[in-house]
């Protein structure tokens, strides 16, 4: 049991190591965060419901997802190849495309979640 618990630890240590790396190289990981934190802090301010909350929550984990995916494909394409290759090429263009794709249906997902609530609550600041 303690080698299942141990090892169960050095899985979580070798899972942030990834997020750190990932913070740490990608500059897009870093826009991804900031608009993140104020997505949330806007949450926070309309008093999102919970259900709200969960699809925020789960929109910006699948960006996150995305691009921690797009980071692993781009490091095992660099280290398959060190040539330009027409293969790493889409593999890397393909994966750069997922992270596009999951980063517009998160501002989708904010538009019709946030969008209402924020303009009701700007609009009523300016009415009152």
């Amino acid at each position: 049991m303690n080698e299942f618990i141990r090892s169960r630890i050095a899985s979580f240590r070798y899972a942030f190591q990834g997020w750190g790396y990932v913070l740490r190289t990608q500059r897009n990981a870093w826009i991804h965060s900031v608009i993140a934190t104020a997505v949330f802090g806007v949450c926070l301010w309309l008093e999102l419901p919970l259900r709200d909350w969960a699809v925020v929550i789960l929109t910006a984990a699948f960006v996150f997802s995305a691009e921690f995916i797009n980071t692993a494909i781009e490091a095992v394409v660099d280290l398959a190849t060190e040539e330009h290759h027409p293969l790493a090429k889409i593999g890397k263009d393909v994966g750069a495309a997922a992270v596009l794709v999951a980063a517009l249906a998160a501002v989708l997902v904010g538009l019709l979640i946030l969008g209402p609530p924020l303009w009701q609550k700007i609009s009523s600041m300016y009415i009152s």
